[in-house]
């Protein structure tokens, strides 16, 4: 079996710590990995890690790449790259054909799919199922997996069962898959018993789901070609469409497998005390918080600042360097409505963090201005910047910690902490860390344009040059 982790969504619900620049699979929400992270860790507990490979797009592809290093440096290129978002459907049948093309995987193989932003708990309870899911896929059936409600959401699909598939334990056929209900129906389903949470993760062999993509969705089908490069090439021109409504909601051969386990999609702040148990008073606080005469409310501080709360009730605090969300408990779906308006006015507060990482490490903007810009950078040992220029501004640097390797036209000389260096406007230059332990520095940025546009890459070991 090959699991396949799906990490090309841009999700913003959880605005102002997800945004596009830095979605949810890659923020830290709990246990001090990422979402991505703890779903790869997961799925090693049912296939081996040279089985587990991650779906993504060529914007994340850098994260997503970290993520898996810091799993295990020999699964660092486990990743498919999606040339666009396409939606489930056309993500699905990009990984089969990667699977048979590159893979060589037979077409009876068992495909799993799950997203990568998901809390599930306990893991060995999760594998378990997994492996009964694994089973009914190879006697013929796409199961999905869903999730038994502990109370009435409005948030989630829901799937509801019929009758047991024979042979298979308790997978059944899927009766009927349900949109996103009001409270008066959730309550419905919930006392019904046959209804359970759509989970977005699926089971099934390639030879099936090729089957039913031929017959439920045809013009997916005929673009699937006889070689990854030209499907990768025509990707573009497929229809965007989920494998729910592509597939699932017309097949014969959908089944679910009832799981009852801690399950979450963090799909707002108010989800948040599902993952994260409350203290005494309802809270759950994350970061360096003083809580005083609080009840029910949840607070989050990503920056160094201490937050202190007096006399709160049902609220949600997000706190990040550069944004702040207050919201009441309850609300936090409107969420979506702040970073659409943001987006109307073209704020860069939805696009990108103070921080903003790059596969050579990351730099923080620390202030800025019309003429000028500081930043902290920190360099990866043995990583490198582009070899670049910039025509509007020039940059001074200070070395803070390490030592950095800087070339500046011709010339090439180390440069130590508590030493500096300057790179005028049109010059060519890199940067680069030759050392053991992380390189920091201080980069001032002075001239008529510091806009992060106004760089030209001429060499670049990650295949972002500008000049060829």
């Amino acid at each position: 079996m090959k699991a396949i982790i799906l990490a090309g969504g841009s999700g913003t619900r959880l605005w102002p710590l997800s945004r596009y620049g830095m979605p949810k699979q890659f923020i830290k929400l709990n246990g001090g990995k990422s979402l991505l992270c703890q779903t790869v860790e997961r799925m090693a507990a049912v296939v081996p890690l040279k089985d587990i490979f991650v779906i993504t797009n060529e914007d994340y592809r850098f994260h997503v790449q970290a993520d898996l290093r810091s799993v295990s440096p020999d699964i660092e290129n486990n990743m498919i790259l999606e040339p666009i978002g396409r939606n489930t459907a056309p993500a699905i049948a990009l990984v089969m054909r990667y699977c048979l093309e590159k893979l060589h995987c037979r077409k009876d193989e068992v495909i799993f799919i799950c997203p990568s932003d998901h809390i599930i708990e306990p893991v060995a309870k999760f594998a378990k199922y997994a492996r009964q899911g694994e089973a009914a896929a190879k006697a013929g059936s796409i199961v999905t997996f869903g999730v038994k409600p502990d109370r009435p959401e409005t948030g989630y699909g829901y799937i509801k069962k019929g009758s047991k598939t024979p042979g298979n334990g308790g997978v059944c056929r899927v009766e009927k898959f349900a949109e996103k209900p009001n409270l008066k129906t959730a309550e419905k389903y919930l006392k019904d018993g046959k209804y359970y949470w759509n989970s977005g993760m699926f089971a099934f062999t390639i030879e099936t789901m090729l089957s039913e993509f031929k017959v439920h969705a045809p013009e997916i089908s005929r673009k699937m070609p006889a070689t990854l490069a030209k499907m990768t090439a025509d990707f573009k021109n497929m229809p965007s469409i989920s494998i729910d409504y592509a597939v699932m909601e017309k097949s014969k051969k959908a089944a679910v497998l009832p799981i009852d386990i801690l399950w979450s999609d963090v799909g707002s702040w108010d989800s948040l005390p599902e993952v994260i148990k409350p203290d005494a008073e309802g809270n759950v606080k994350i970061g360096d918080v003083l809580a005083l005469d609080t009840k029910r409310t949840i607070v989050m501080g990503e920056g160094k600042r201490l937050i202190s709360t007096v006399g709160l009730k049902d609220l949600i605090v997000i706190d990040t360097p550069d944004a702040l969300l207050i919201a009441r408990r309850g609300q936090a779906q409107r969420v979506k409505e702040v970073v659409e308006q943001l987006k109307e006015r073209h704020r860069k507060e939805v696009v990108e963090h103070m921080t903003t990482y790059r596969p050579w490490g990351s730099y923080t903007v620390l202030e800025e201005d019309t003429r000028y810009k500081i930043k902290r950078i920190v360099v990866k040992p043995g990583h490198k910047l582009s070899h670049q220029l910039h025509y509007h501004r020039s940059e001074h640097w200070i070395i803070v910690k390490g030592t950095a390797k800087v070339t500046l036209g011709r010339t090439t000389t180390l440069v130590h902490e508590n030493e500096s260096t300057y790179v005028p406007k049109s010059t060519m230059h890199r940067l680069e860390n030759p050392g053991k332990v992380p390189l920091e520095m201080i980069e001032v940025q002075n001239g008529e344009y510091v806009g992060e546009d106004d760089i030209v890459r001429y060499d670049d070991k990650y295949g972002r040059s500008d000049k060829k």
